[in-house]
């Protein structure tokens, strides 16, 4: 894999497809091993696919943008509004972990 480019990443569909195809498919895996995987595949489907990952050349952080409302969109399962947001969260917190490691870099706060 080419050095990571800050720069590129702003045209990161174009440039970095593959590695972020990767970071997303490893979170998933992840999730769905240790979560209820009836959840992590209708998160998967009816709120990340509408997620944005950026990254902050500055602060060297990767985050990832979800769609407004989130919790709205998600309608293939019941769930309870508390449960839904804390495996969101731990499931961006994932992605954004595989971001740094498919990249190799480091976050911000290990350095």
């Amino acid at each position: 894999m080419a050095e990571f480019d800050p720069e590129l990443f702003e045209d990161k569909y174009a440039n970095y497809f593959s590695e972020l195809q990767r970071a997303y498919k490893n979170a998933f895996e992840t999730m769905n091993d240790r979560f209820d995987s009836e959840l992590i595949h209708a998160i998967d489907q009816q709120i990340l696919n509408e997620s944005e990952p950026f990254y902050d050349a500055d602060s060297g952080a990767f985050t990832v943008e979800l769609p407004e409302n989130p919790t709205e969109r998600l309608t293939a399962i019941v769930v309870d509004d508390e449960k839904l947001t804390e495996t969101l969260d731990r499931y961006v917190a994932e992605i954004e972990s595989e971001l740094y490691r498919v990249f190799d870099l480091e976050r911000p706060e290990d350095r």
